[in-house]
């Protein structure tokens, strides 16, 4: 039985606020980047699957980021960048798993991609590719999102691909960590698509280092909700890939 240190509101850069739940035997730590269309969503959504991945020796990191209104692209992926290096800045001094794994749930998957796909946004942060031993994207929008088309202006249905895409670097590196794609079949229009279309992008350049999880229900509708037997949906789909790669 793991006993687990919740620790709450801890500063990570600026005013900016992740939580903790620490179990006391901890071999890896899941950073998890909430969802909400970059404009809403908390950190407190970790809540639901925290104590599940904590039995399992999993440390769960669950940041805020700047958001819309207040936020432009992309000081919410600086912010992502930084508390991802916080985490494996301070992994000892919390008793935090070492090995680091970063994730999230639609924005919070489209973070956790830019990360992943776009480097120069860790490596301003102090930290290499090879720092992440591993990705979770849960339904994150691999095209430009949708909110950052309607600051430039756009319509936010449009399918852009440049550089505030994640599809838009994808295959420029070598190689990436391992990464858990899941998506609905009846996701956010063309969202189960786009997916599609980063997967075989990924193996169009070789990498087949990836699993997928398709979920049968609407958009992150599972990131919420337990089962049957009171257990975290979510944490059932993700608990298997990182203790796999730990």
């Amino acid at each position: 039985m793991q006993n687990v240190k919740k620790i709450q509101d801890v500063v990570y850069s600026g005013g900016l606020k992740l939580d903790l739940y620490v179990p006391d035997k901890s071999t890896s730590t899941f950073l998890y980047f909430h969802g909400g269309g970059l404009e809403s969503g908390d950190k407190s959504d970790s809540k639901v699957f925290a104590d599940y991945l904590t039995k399992r020796g999993i440390t769960v990191a669950s940041a805020n980021y700047r958001m819309y209104p207040q936020a432009v692209y992309p000081e919410f992926i600086e912010d992502a960048a930084a508390a991802a290096a916080w985490v494996k800045d301070n992994a000892d001094s919390f008793g935090c798993g070492k090995k680091l794994f970063v994730g999230g749930s639609s924005a919070g998957g489209y973070l956790s991609m830019m990360l992943c796909f776009a480097p120069e946004f860790l490596t301003q942060n102090g930290m290499k590719a090879g720092d992440v031993a591993g990705y979770v994207f849960d339904a994150g929008q691999p095209t430009v999102h949708f909110n950052v088309l309607r600051e430039r202006g756009l319509d936010p249905r449009r399918i852009v691909v440049d550089k505030a895409a994640p599809l838009y670097h994808a295959g420029i590196a070598r190689d990436y960590p391992p990464m858990l794609i899941i998506v609905s079949d009846d996701d956010i229009a063309c969202r189960y698509q786009q997916t599609e279309v980063l997967k075989a992008t990924l193996e169009n350049f070789g990498f087949k280092d990836f699993e997928t999880i398709v979920s049968h229900g609407k958009h992150c509708d599972y990131v919420m909700k337990t089962d049957v037997e009171g257990q975290s949906v979510f944490a059932r789909m993700i608990a298997p890939f990182i203790l796999k790669h730990t």
